[in-house]
């Protein structure tokens, strides 16, 4: 696959499912929100999965490994996005803890501009509070709201930020 057809699959891949990711989070079905979250999850485990093969050719290992993480997080994620949050708690705190990990790995990296690094940053610091929370007990789901619930438009606009800067970089 050649360097352009991997950002533009990436690209693609990170949009779809930072829309899909937000809009199930709204929505009021919740055959519909796991429908939606399942696409974005797979959306973003090829982006994440092309990514980090992206970087590790570019020489950026912490950025590739960074994905890397970012993609077994997300499959976790994906696992836990059922119609009955509550019965996948510890898979969904599990793979909150590795999205935490991988956006600040990605993030202490000089690859994205700093607004997206900052949007990272504050993502994967909302995400180990998240996943502290779960492995202490506390009865929250995907939707609990503050938290989880509020750190999805800082994960979003990270996600979005990954996209544009794959978008505007030359080949």
């Amino acid at each position: 696959m050649n360097e352009k057809l991997i950002k533009v699959t990436a690209s693609i891949g990170l949009l779809s499912g930072g829309i899909l990711g937000m809009v199930g989070s709204f929505l009021p079905s919740p055959s519909l929100r796991s429908l939606a979250w399942s696409l974005d999850g797979v959306g973003l485990i090829i982006s994440g999965a092309l990514l980090a093969v992206y970087y590790l050719r570019k020489g950026y290992d912490a950025t590739a490994a960074g994905f890397l993480i970012f993609t077994i997080g997300e499959a976790l994620i994906l696992s836990s996005s059922g119609v009955n949050l509550d019965a996948h708690v510890t898979s969904f705190g599990a793979g909150a803890s590795l999205w935490a990990a991988s956006l600040a790995l990605i993030s202490f990296q000089k690859v994205f501009p700093m607004f997206v690094r900052s949007t990272g940053f504050i993502a994967a610091a909302l995400f180990t509070a998240v996943s502290i929370q779960i492995f202490t007990g506390s009865p929250i789901n995907a939707l609990t709201r503050p938290l989880p619930f509020y750190v999805y438009p800082f994960f979003a606009a990270t996600i979005f930020g990954w996209a544009w800067k794959l978008i505007r970089t030359p080949p």
